[in-house]
């Protein structure tokens, strides 16, 4: 049996536009941070709480204690059910779909490990049809460090799901893709044009635009070595 692990944003749900517009919506909201760099991977740790932390220390000089990260936090997540009210976030075309066809099979289990924040990512999953809950999952209230993120969710899909061979993980950022890399996880990218080519460069075994093709999918699972 294989473990099959996706990101949330840009992979599962299409909210990386309102994902970032949300955020710095709550950094100029709640902390008052205008002109924050929403180029992620430019950050340490592309996670909602690694991209918190060190925007909020390097514009005060000091780490932010937990009740601001808890207020950051909310206000954010009130943002997206917000956003998600007006207009429904869409599923990346074929994902749930793909779930639920990879949950249902004898070869395959599926988790989650997220750089949102764990209600972030129920609001945007739930928004395009998917339930976050269904599956054993990790997110960024369990660590800022995307690669402890991943190991968490790979422990905790043992458990529920008992032995399985390997794992692999499917993502749309370079992020994740050096996450993998430090791993050892191979890794399938998510992603169009340029970005397409960036997540070849940082590693992918194969690139889809999207989950709609499903055969393409299991083929590339399948064709995957398992690690000894």
């Amino acid at each position: 049996m294989r473990l099959v692990i996706f990101d949330v944003d840009g992979t599962l749900t299409d909210t990386v536009a309102i994902d970032e517009r949300c955020f710095l919506r709550a950094f100029a909201e709640v902390c008052g941070f205008a002109s924050v760099d929403s180029d992620w991977s430019r950050y340490q740790n592309a996670t909602d709480a690694g991209i918190f932390h060190e925007v909020f220390s390097a514009r005060t000089g000091r780490a932010p204690s937990l009740d601001e990260t808890v207020r950051f936090r909310e206000h954010l997540v009130e943002l997206f059910r917000s956003a998600a009210r007006e207009s429904p976030f869409p599923a990346i075309p074929g994902a749930p779909e793909m779930l639920t066809l990879l949950n249902r099979s004898s070869g395959y289990r599926v988790a989650i490990a997220t750089g949102c924040w764990r209600d972030s990512a129920r609001v945007k999953m739930a928004s395009a049809g998917m339930d976050y809950d269904v599956y054993p999952s990790a997110s960024a209230d369990d660590a800022p460090e995307r690669a402890a993120i991943m190991q968490l969710a790979v422990e905790r899909a043992a458990s529920r799901y008992g032995r399985f061979d390997d794992s692999v993980y499917v993502g749309d950022g370079v992020w994740d893709a050096r996450a993998c890399l430090a791993l050892g996880i191979p890794f399938i990218g998510i992603g169009v044009a340029g970005q397409a080519e960036k997540l070849r460069q940082a590693g992918a075994v194969n690139v889809f635009a999207d989950l709609m093709d499903s055969d393409g999918f299991l083929q590339v699972l399948q064709s995957i070595e398992a690690k000894p």
